[in-house]
Formats: structure tokens, sequence, C-alpha cells
């Protein structure tokens, strides 16, 4: 099978898929695998929050609906947190997302997690890279048929691309449906240029219990599996949908330029003390932490 069906049953069958199991994987208590944004606890949705009334412009916020496409907890990133949205709602993973008039259509992290294909220069060609079972062990394979993807005409020999085409697919069924507003889309990525022409190893790892791999086929079911986002193509699906001017920032730059005030609110509150607040606003915005690391996209119809 193709390493993008063979992802797909791994995260996301109904039975055994590492996103269907009814546990923790974000944080950092013992048995969890990974922390994110949403980890740094309620500061990270205040502002997001206040980035969405920023980016709506003249719009009132109390119009449109918070719809969190992804979300791992029953009361997604808002949970808790004081906003001006008419309502609130969470689609979590497996569910359709259902999404019509005035919304704010938001996500942190659901791109990465799609299944993803993975392709390799070959004596002058791109060959795709599948699973096959070999004495019941679970092996990368070279298939005879490549999936169409728009791969470089040419590449050094063991060049490896990972392709998020499933990410792309995503983007374009939530920009289909008859909404209108903002979307918002916290994950990693890079563009189409930097994965054809400075990720010779492609950007596919796994994590399983804070530690990162690169054994992508170990323990199915029971371990993250993910890859950048390629931003070019989430930019060009919207784009197709009639959004506006689509804009990629970093967390840190996102949150400056559309969360001043609660950011400049937090730390004259908290001059005093380094509080938790202030942790969490280090972790968010900070280079060498999260600031950095995640990418913003954001556009409006």
């Amino acid at each position: 099978m193709t390493f993008a069906r063979f992802m797909a049953l791994a995260l996301y069958d109904p039975d055994v898929g590492y996103y269907r199991q009814p546990r923790r994987r974000i944080g950092y208590a013992p048995g969890t695998d990974f922390f994110t944004a949403s980890t740094s606890g309620p500061m990270f949705g205040e502002l997001i929050a206040a980035a969405c009334v920023t980016l709506l412009g003249g719009r009132d916020p109390r119009e449109f609906t918070f719809v969190e496409i992804g979300a791992e907890s029953e009361g997604g990133v808002l949970a808790g947190v004081s906003h001006p949205f008419a309502a609130v709602r969470t689609v979590r993973v497996g569910e359709p997302p259902v999404i019509s008039g005035p919304c704010v259509v938001f996500s942190n992290e659901l791109f990465d997690a799609q299944p993803f294909h993975r392709f390799v220069r070959r004596d002058g060609a791109w060959r795709e890279l599948g699973v096959a079972l070999r004495d019941g062990a679970l092996v990368e394979v070279e298939l005879p048929d490549a999936t169409a993807a728009p791969l470089p005409g040419t590449a050094p020999d063991g060049y490896l691309i990972d392709a998020p085409l499933a990410a792309a697919v995503l983007v374009r069924q939530i920009a289909a449906q008859p909404w209108t507003g903002l979307f918002l889309a916290c994950d990693y990525g890079k563009s189409w240029r930097e994965l054809i022409e400075a990720t010779p190893a492609g950007t596919a790892r796994a994590y399983h219990h804070h530690t990162q791999s690169n054994d992508l086929l170990a323990r199915p079911g029971e371990q993250d599996v993910t890859c950048h986002v390629c931003w070019d193509w989430l930019i060009d699906a919207l784009a197709e949908h009639g959004f506006t001017a689509p804009e990629v920032e970093s967390q840190e730059a996102f949150f400056i330029h559309h969360s001043a005030h609660v950011i400049a609110e937090t730390s004259t509150a908290e001059a005093e003390r380094f509080s938790q607040r202030k942790l969490s606003l280090l972790q968010l915005l900070h280079p060498a932490y999260l600031g950095q690391k995640f990418q913003v996209l954001h556009a409006l119809r």
C-alpha cells in the first residue's frame, strides 16, 4: 500500500487509529507524546480570540460562530476563555466539518496530521514509497506506480519528498462549503521551494512519549506520524474558493501583529512576578520555543 494509506490506517482507523484512542496525547503528563500551543493553557485561546477580532476588521465578532476543526478536547481552544463570538463549536477528529454562515474556522495542528505520500528520486525518475508486510514485519518498499503529484523535473538521486496532498484536499473541502469569514490555521510547514530544494531527507517524523524518531513504521496506532504542510498548496486552495490575501506568518509575528493588546496587558499585570501566564507567553512567542516553530495561515472571504 502507499505510505499515505498506511498512515490513514495508523492514525484514523476507527478501532486502532492513533487519533481514535481514548487517551491523552498532548501535554507533559506521563503517557503523552507531544506538546503544542494549546498545552500552554488558556493564554493561547485568549491570543487567538484577540487576533480573530483584529483580523475580522470592522465586522462584528458577535455575528460569527467560532468553529474549531480537529479539536482534541471537548471545549476546544476557547474552553474557559472569555470571547466575543456568537457561539463556539468543535468538530472532533473523524467528524465531517459541516460549516455555513458567518464563521471563524480555526485549527491547531490539523493539517500536519493528514496522510501524506512519500517519493524518492531514483535513477532519474520519481518512485513512490509504500509499506509492505514481509516476514511479519512492516517494511518500506518502492511501488511500481506513483500517485500523481506536482514533483520537480529534476532532483539529486536519493532526494526524498514528503508530499502532504491530503492537507490541500481538506482545505478545499472546508473552503467549498457555504460560509464566509476568517480561516485561521496554526501549523508547521514550508514553501514548496523549501520542500524540493532544502529538505533532502524529507520532513516526516514520528513522536512517541516526547521522543522524535525517523522510524515511521514502528508502533502503528501508538505513535504520532507527521510532516510539514506545504503552505503554497493551502494558499492556492483558499484562493480557488474566493479567499482574499492569504498570508503566512510565524506564530511569534502573528500574535505580536494581531494580539498586541493582550500581550501588553498580560505583561503589565504580571510585571512584578514571573507568573504562569508570563511563562505561557514566553513559550508561545519566543523563537527558541514555539514562536518560530509554528506558523499561522489566515485569509478572509
